[in-house]
Formats: structure tokens, sequence, C-alpha cells
């Protein structure tokens, strides 16, 4: 039986209308594909404070959870993943890739041209959709 795994996502808009892209890493799980950056919900934990904690430790800034945009479960061939994307805001510092290859500011209307990692899809999808 595959193992579920509860993750969660930042959406990340700076002021140019810009969300930040992370490209995984070569080491990761899922290697060379986009994502929000983010990362697993520990036992107890709030979804809020997950991304919090996750954005410091991973992008070495301080962001403020605002609201979940969208909840998706996709099962990959080792693992399933249960990943809430969520909107954030920097309030201190600037994002630094540590355990990403890449970061990138995009506009919403060209996030599809990046290959995304299949679970993050449905939320770029929904982001698009969002301008129109």
């Amino acid at each position: 039986m595959k193992k579920l795994v509860k993750v969660v996502g930042a959406i990340i808009e700076n002021k140019n209308s810009e969300v930040l892209c992370a490209l995984r890493s070569t080491k990761m799980s899922i290697p060379n594909q986009w994502e929000f950056p983010g990362g697993k919900v520990e036992q107890g934990e709030e979804v809020s404070d997950t991304i919090v904690r996750e954005i410091r430790e991973e992008l070495g800034c301080h962001i403020e959870f605002k609201e979940v945009f969208h909840d998706n479960t996709h099962e990959y061939d080792n693992f399933i993943v249960n990943l809430i994307t969520v909107k954030c805001r920097i309030v201190e510092g600037e994002p630094v890739a540590s355990e990403h290859d890449k970061l990138i500011w995009l506009k919403k209307e060209n996030l599809k041209s990046l290959s995304w990692a299949p679970a993050d899809v449905p939320a770029v999808e929904l982001l698009v959709k969002e301008m129109l």
C-alpha cells in the first residue's frame, strides 16, 4: 500500500503580481520539476504553521499565511501526496534557494510554460484561470 504524504505549498506573490516558482533539485524525488515551495505537515501541526516553518527553513524568509487556495491529492508511482496550496505574502527577507536548484518569479499567464510536478498542476491551472 502506498504511503499518503500531506504537504503544503506556498503561492507567494510579489509586488509585481509575479508568483514564486521553485525547481526541485536532482537530489529530490520528482527531480527537475517546478513546484510551489513548502513541505510536509508534521503530526498535529496546522497547515498555516507548516508553511511558515517550511518557508523559513527552505528559503530563509518570513511569510504570512493568508488563505488556503487549493487541495489536491495525486498518486505517484511510489506514494500519494495530498498537496494543499496556500496563498502567502513575504513579511521579511527575500527567498533564497537552499534545497531547490533555482527560484524564479513568473507572471501568472506564464506559469504553464514550466514543467510542473503533477500534484502542482491543478493549482497552476486555477491561478491562470483567476486572471480571466
